[in-house]
């Protein structure tokens, strides 16, 4: 590439000079290319750990003059061939106009000036994207393709000078981080190592410190553990590490890709060597910080932070924190975690909650729905509990009432204090009410106030009514898991024991599904969303529910419930943490999965008493998850005596029920609700009732020391086992699914898969163009989540399969994607790839030669490739039962005796089945029982066993190239010469018996359509009865005798005549000279043979190599297409050709021979990503 010129002051260090001129210097780098020594050992190792641009650019062209000292880079190129062209450019178009210069300042600046135009008019155009990468950032993402393989989509993020510990020892070398990759390189003194592993492949990512690696970043995959150390900023490096870890893995669980944020903030002076893409992945961070921390909407941006102090009118002081601005709003943290939080909304005041829950029916969101008026739904303004409860006064209920107007009286006289609605300030003091228990009256709004439920609702007024008037008669999997889970849904509370409840519960969940088809609707939603209706109306609930789903939950509520299976993990590590002593015995017991999920799923509300339950919920709406994990291991710690009792997995469970369900609430003013789970409960012995808040109370002092940002660290950490742990399942899932008969080993197809699965996503990397990219849809079945395209395919079967042949693979991979791809989508699962890979290397001869075939008739074979296919099929299947007896009399003549028995015994074999049957059918004249049926209906359900007669026919054109994919089949096959010298005598002989058996086709039925009253052409002689076909060998030099793709039309030895680009030549009525079988068979100096029929190909699709011996007379029948013609009456059946293979032994060795699938996997992997290593093999030029 053109460079623009800079200076260089010492030309010839670590540089050899290749040519030169008196304007211009070509040069090598030392020890780059054959030899170099010691010398070039030493240069290399230089390159690489100072990241010399050299590494990538090995030539460079240097101008100078004869005077100067000083000499300016011009160009520079990866491999001699860009270099040389450069170099040819510059002596054509420059040398001659230089030489007319006098003054030496003159010729640099005309220099500079040409190459700057030169540069300019290339970058003419090219597109401006955004913030340009800056140069040296450019050159580390030009090095890492060029050394790892790596196409143009793929995206460098940053790039880390760090150590790989080789077993005991460092390599000094280069971390490249890409958006899809992990790769590290290292040169030393000639020894290299290159490592690249998939982001999505990594179970384990973590920073430690050990006595042998010191203050290392550790990285596991399946099957290797990779250690780096000796980073500059190892914080900043693992950081980044874990973010495009987790970008990964989320593309595995939602297959949302790589997607850069819209407009995320561009620093005004961005460091040199730091990535757009970098800044946009902080960017992205510090967002998803942003609104975690003040629980704002998914689509809120930071656009920059600064510290401040703020001015707190409640105890009169400067608290110092960080003042954050996004677009809608201004937020305050201050340093100390619960001193102050403040959120303002950038908007137009709103009234508070409690006023709008207060408004009559006319602002409901069913008010305006046809026949759904507010007063018909009251759920539309106010909670469940307001309508259900009794109407006692609060003086009333005693002491209960009292505590319950003093929390009323403690939290106004807070809102007084510290304002109410959005722009509260929420101090310690907040919590500490929150903890105490907030009052019936104000929970609705106190929940939409800490979820950040309240800022959605009120940016997206009408949403709700919307999706409800939308979704309504609308029937999908989910409304009918709704209606399914619609009467479990707290069935013990009153509210939910008429149409009322029900009606809203249906509304707000049928909405919800509506909104979130990924989510729609998991099992425990209905639990959680029934107890947000009785504290709010139902778009306050329904805004609740998203706050749950989408950001206080993540993924806890989709088809595989990972949220909280990560949770659970979370769980599992902190009980190892908390109580070691307990820890062990769970895991032995296997507890904590069974009871983690139904707690964190529905926040204890299944599980607990529901007064006791919200009080939980009020919490979690404050604190988040922390909450539940706290409350979690003060359960299993008040119960751990009990536990190490247990003896299994069932006693635990009961001790743990009963400890639930004795959880009270003493406070609660709602009349008691019955609880399932009471049941477990044993009537003999109850245990001692918990009152709730002092559960809560022990569970904050022991286990408060639990940060928010500790438990995001351990999601991302449990995520990753997680999600390939579920990878993993499904790989086993999709195992189990291939039939038996398959033939591959349970390692085989588990590699296969892997191999299958790298390839898919490669298309999501880098191919959204093609229909593969098309992102996977989690919900499918596990068999149709991966799927390749004609392409992808192209790729593993070149690489797989054992019938290599050479040009002509692809040709043969197009066929066999074709007739894999039955409903003709354009892509294939892997059960569809595996059958097609069984075919080549798995079952006996007839088996494999069954696949090879079809791999020559329609569909496999395009109509591009046989366009006289569709005419001949039509030909056969319309005369074939007049064909069949005189064609299989006549092909007696050329069978092997042995090989008739065989096929005569299966055709006895086959016609005593049918008897059989027809008896069996004959016999049951009275009315089948149910067993009748059920053999009927596993009849049904079996796969047809294709027979070798269910096969059809196959034309000329098709057999001329099934001869050529054999012909490219052998061309690599240490028994060459003896399976070329044994294809040529079988095809001759099955062209032979394709001639004999076109004898006995029904020529009645053809002469009204080939005598047109329009033709009076005469009569053309029949053909010669017994024509053969042989082939010569090519001269011994040839050098594409053994090359393979296509067969070309040569001239005939025993006649002068040649066959032109026309056709068919003059041969019309020429004799052959046919030469025996024994005398082909006796040549064995053949070394590659084609076969063909004169007439029958264009010249165009056959090789160089092939000579033609004898000419045909045209037959009667033939189509001409193209300059040559093809006989339609020509066909030949599988028994024929099966049984002609079976005479020739060699044949028969090279289709039995067995080939190990897992030497040919483990060679693809090696060459997926196999880096080049510039122009080595080129060569190299002789100066003069």
């Amino acid at each position: 590439m053109w460079l623009g010129p800079e200076e260089v002051l010492v030309a010839n260090a670590l540089w050899v000079t290749e040519r030169a001129n008196p304007f211009f210097v070509l040069q090598r780098r030392r020890g780059h290319g054959k030899g170099g020594g010691l010398t070039g050992l030493l240069v290399g190792t230089l390159d690489v750990v100072l990241d010399s641009s050299a590494r990538v650019a090995p030539y460079r062209i240097l101008h100078q003059t004869q005077d100067s000292q000083v000499y300016w880079t011009v160009a520079c190129g990866s491999s001699r061939k860009e270099i040389t062209k450069h170099w040819e450019w510059l002596e054509n178009n420059l040398l001659q106009t230089l030489s007319i210069f006098d003054n030496e300042e003159d010729i640099t600046t005309f220099v500079k000036g040409k190459i700057h135009g030169i540069i300019a008019e290339e970058n003419k155009n090219v597109q401006p994207q955004g913030d340009e990468d800056p140069g040296k950032f450019k050159e580390a993402e030009l090095k890492m393709r060029k050394q790892f393989g790596m196409p143009d989509g793929e995206k460098l993020v940053n790039y880390y000078s760090c150590s790989y510990w080789k077993g005991r020892v460092p390599r000094q070398g280069w971390l490249y981080l890409t958006v899809n990759h992990l790769c590290f390189y290292s040169f030393l003194l000639g020894k290299e190592v290159s490592l690249v592993v998939q982001w999505v492949d990594v179970t384990r990512l973590e920073k430690n410190a050990t006595l042998l690696f010191p203050e290392s970043i550790r990285v596991d995959t399946r099957d290797q553990e990779l250690f780096f150390s000796m980073f500059l900023n190892i914080g900043e490096t693992f950081k980044l590490m874990e973010q495009l870890a987790n970008l990964a893995v989320r593309q595995l669980l939602d297959s949302e890709g790589f997607l850069e944020e819209r407009a995320p903030p561009r620093p005004p002076r961005p460091h040199r060597n730091i990535s757009a893409l970098k800044r946009d992945l902080d960017a992205r961070a510090k967002n998803e910080c942003y609104r975690a921390t003040f629980r704002l909407p998914r689509d809120e941006r930071l656009d920059g932070h600064t510290s401040c102090t703020l001015w707190t009118p409640f105890n009169k002081l400067h608290i110092p924190g960080q003042m954050f601005i996004s677009s809608n709003y201004i937020c305050f943290a201050s340093k100390e975690e619960d001193a102050c939080h403040l959120i303002i909304p950038l908007r137009e005041p709103s009234p508070a909650p409690q006023e709008l829950s207060e408004q009559p029916g006319p602002t409901s969101p069913l008010g305006g729905l046809p026949g759904g008026r507010a007063q018909e739904a009251p759920t539309a303004s106010q909670g469940l509990l307001r309508l259900f409860q009794r109407n006692t006064p609060v003086e009333d209920l005693g002491a209960k009432g009292a505590k319950e107007k003093m929390k009323e009286e403690s939290w106004n006289i807070h809102f007084f204090e510290f304002g109410r609605g959005m722009c509260m300030y929420r101090t310690a003091r907040t919590r500490e009410l929150v903890l105490k228990g907030i009052p019936e009256s104000l929970r609705g709004e106190l929940w939409l106030l800490f979820s950040g439920a309240w800022n959605e609702m009120v940016t997206h007024p009408g949403y709700y009514a919307e999706l409800v008037e939308k979704s309504m008669g609308k029937y999908s999997l989910a409304t009918e898991e709704i209606e399914r889970d619609l009467h479990r849904s707290m069935p013990e509370h009153p509210a939910f024991q008429n149409e009322l409840g029900i009606a809203a519960l249906r509304r707000v969940l049928t909405a919800y599904a509506f909104r979130n088809p990924t989510i729609g609707y998991c099992q425990a939603m209905n639990i959680v969303t029934s107890v947000l209706l009785l504290y709010g109306s139902e778009e306050e609930a329904f805004w609740l529910l998203v706050a749950l789903c989408e950001r206080m939950l993540p993924d806890y509520y989709n088809t595989r419930v990972v949220g909280a299976l990560v949770d659970q993990g979370i769980f599992e590590e902190l009980t190892r943490d908390f109580l070691p002593q307990l820890s062990k015995k769970m895991q032995d017991l296997g507890v904590i999965s069974s009871i983690s999920l139904s707690w964190f799923l529905t926040l204890f509300l299944s599980v607990m008493p529901f007064e006791s339950a919200v009080v939980i919920v009020d919490c979690f709406f404050y604190e988040g998850i922390k909450v539940i994990l706290q409350v979690a291991l003060a359960i299993l710690d008040a119960n751990m005596e009990q536990l190490l009792g247990c003896g299994d997995e069932g006693e635990a469970m009961t001790v743990l029920g009963r400890y639930l369900d004795n959880v009270v609430n003493k406070q609660s003013v709602s009349p008691p609700i019955p609880h399932l789970h009471a049941l477990l409960t044993s009537g003999d012995d109850p245990p001692e009732e918990v009152d709730i808040f002092d559960l809560l109370k022990v569970s904050y002092e022991k286990f408060s020391s639990l940060r928010a940002e500790d438990i995001e660290q351990m999601r991302f950490k449990q995520r990753l086992k997680v999600i390939q742990s579920l990878e993993d399942t499904a790989k086993r899932s999709v195992v189990r699914a291939i039939p038996g008969d398959i033939g591959f080993s349970i390692e085989e197809l588990e590699d296969l898969y892997m191999v299958f699965k790298a390839k898919h996503l490669a298309s999501q990397y880098w191919g959204s163009s093609r229909p593969a990219a098309v992102r996977r849809d989690p919900s499918l079945p596990y068999l149709e989540q991966y799927r390749i395209d004609a392409h992808q395919f192209r790729e593993l079967f070149a690489s797989l399969t054992p019938w290599a042949c050479g040009a002509h693979t692809p040709v043969l991979a197009g066929r066999m994607f074709r007739l894999l791809d039955e409903n003709k989508d354009s892509l294939i699962n892997f059960k569809e790839f595996v059958t097609g890979m069984s075919g080549m290397y798995h079952g006996d001869l007839t088996e494999k030669l069954k696949v090879l075939y079809k791999l020559h008739l329609p569909p496999a074979l395009s109509p591009e490739e046989a366009e006289s296919a569709l005419e001949a099929a039509h030909y056969f299947t319309e005369d074939s039962s007049s064909e069949a007896s005189p064609l299989a009399s006549d092909l007696d003549l050329f069978l092997p005796w042995k090989v008739q028995e065989v096929l005569q015994q299966e055709e006895r074999e086959e016609a005593g089945n049918d008897i059989q049957d027809k008896r069996r059918e004959e016999k049951g004249t009275s009315p089948p029982d149910y067993r009748h049926y059920l053999r009927m209906w596993a009849k049904e359900k079996e796969v047809q066993k294709e027979t070798i007669k269910d096969l059809p026919k196959m034309n000329q054109e098709q057999f001329i190239e099934l001869c050529k994919t054999l012909y490219n089949m052998f061309s690599e096959d240490p028994m060459e010469q003896d399976l070329y010298h044994a294809i040529a005598t079988v095809a001759s002989l099955l062209l032979r018996i394709g001639e004999v058996g076109k004898r006995f086709s029904a020529w009645p039925g053809r002469k009204s359509r080939d005598s047109a009253p329009d033709e009076d052409e005469s009569p053309v002689p029949d053909p010669p009865q017994d024509p053969a076909w042989e082939l010569q060998p090519p001269a011994a030099g040839d050098p594409q005798a053994k090359a393979g793709g296509d067969t070309h039309l040569g001239k005939t030895p025993q006649e002068s005549q040649v066959v032109g680009e026309g056709g068919g030549g003059e041969g019309r009525g020429s004799p052959s000279q046919p030469l025996s079988d024994d005398e082909t068979k006796d040549d064995m100096s053949i070394s590659s043979y084609s076969v063909v029929s004169a007439g029958s190909l264009q010249c165009e699709d056959l090789a160089d190599d092939t000579v033609l011996v004898g000419g045909e007379a045209r037959s009667p029948v033939a189509t001409t297409h193209g300059g040559g013609t093809v006989d339609t009456d020509w066909c030949i059946s599988f028994e024929q050709i099966l049984a002609s293979i079976l005479t020739e032994s060699v044949l028969v060795n090279f289709f039995e021979k067995r080939v190990d699938i897992g030497l040919k996997i483990k060679d693809h992997r090696k060459v997926e990503r196999q880096f080049s290593t510039s122009s080595d093999h080129e060569q190299s030029v002789v100066l003069g």
